[in-house]
């Protein structure tokens, strides 16, 4: 062999690849990866590359509402930045209200649906809660966005607990006397009645104050809050009981009208109106001469509230006086007690 001959070294052996060749080579390694595990799961790969695709979409749809939001993005870019993604498809298109009982389906509807753009990421949740909140049979709402077109409304309503007549007007009301809607005379439920100014946010303590006295809770058909400040109540029988000022003293004297109307039988047989407003007295009330009740004439109605009132004398008491600190206070009443001086 010839000395000017020169062997290039390599040209024996395989060509190296190019760095192009390499990345192909790498990426398909990948791929075949990728394609592996793929077939390894239990749902086709067409449903893994959706569910990207919406996670994607909605992390930006996300983004845009807290950017609209919370950041305070110039109004035009933000208004802008928002409809774009209500044309992509994330616009109010459903309305799901659920707690609806009483009142108008329609008007929810109408409050979610008035707003200036339908385009979700622009939906203000907070004004149209506080629009429901002025609804008078709305005690509370919840207002959520379910991607991608869903308005959630979630209605928690009030109960009625009472019917309140104020001025010739009828009122369904709540326990704590909010105006439902107005009551036709003939259309009346089965609810207690209040009379009266101010009555209507008396009404829980009058369910106390009738507690107190389960079998007159029936007969009573209505209460009248007299000068904001006590209870006459209207039973069904036509009578009227005039209470006196104060819970504890109202809730004592029916407690005792209600033993009495036990022993006695004082509802139904022709009374007016028994008055225990003054501590301590029972006063009864009868038809007046030429006049008869039901049930019973005046001449009758007088008979009985003679033996009525002298049967109650030995019952009625005033309510016992409020526990004091006072020692001295302690031994005046013991001693009242035994000397007799303590009864009404």
């Amino acid at each position: 062999m010839s000395s000017n001959t020169k062997i290039r070294r390599g040209q024996a052996g395989k060509a190296r690849p190019t760095v192009s060749g390499r990345r192909k080579v790498i990426a398909a390694k990948r791929k075949s990866l990728f394609e592996t595990m793929a077939s390894l799961l239990p749902f086709p790969m067409e449903t893994v590359q959706k569910a990207i695709g919406y996670g994607a979409v909605g992390i930006g749809v996300a983004i845009v509402i807290g950017a609209v939001t919370f950041m305070g993005l110039p109004q035009l870019v933000g208004v802008a930045a928002a409809e774009m993604v209500g044309r992509a498809g994330f616009e109010v298109k459903r309305v799901e209200v659920t707690g609806i009982d009483r009142m108008e389906r329609m008007t929810v509807y109408e409050i979610a649906t008035a707003q200036q753009s339908m385009a979700m990421p622009l939906v203000d949740l907070q004004e149209v809660r506080a629009k429901l909140m002025d609804q008078p049979w709305i005690a509370e709402a919840r207002v959520s966005r379910r991607l991608p077109d869903t308005l959630m409304i979630d209605i928690v309503e009030r109960k009625p607990a009472a019917i309140w007549q104020n001025r010739q007007r009828l009122s369904l009301i709540d326990a704590t006397g909010v105006e439902l809607e107005p009551v036709a005379l003939e259309a009346m439920p089965n609810l207690p009645l209040v009379i009266g100014p101010f009555a209507n946010t008396q009404t829980a303590a009058l369910k106390t104050l009738l507690a107190g006295a389960p079998a007159l809770g029936p007969a009573v058909a209505g209460a009248t809050w007299v000068g904001n400040r006590r209870w006459d109540l209207r039973f069904q029988s036509g009578e009227t009981l005039a209470l006196p000022e104060g819970e504890r003293e109202a809730r004592h004297s029916l407690i005792k009208f209600a033993k009495l109307d036990g022993t006695e039988r004082l509802l139904g047989r022709g009374f007016v109106r028994f008055d225990m407003r003054i501590p301590g007295k029972f006063v009864v009330r009868v038809p007046p001469r030429g006049t008869s009740a039901e049930g019973a004439t005046p001449e009758t109605a007088a008979t009985i509230a003679s033996k009525t009132i002298a049967a109650a004398a030995a019952e009625i008491k005033a309510p016992p006086p409020k526990k004091t600190q006072s020692k001295e206070a302690d031994s005046q009443s013991d001693k009242g007690k035994k000397n007799g001086t303590g009864k009404g």
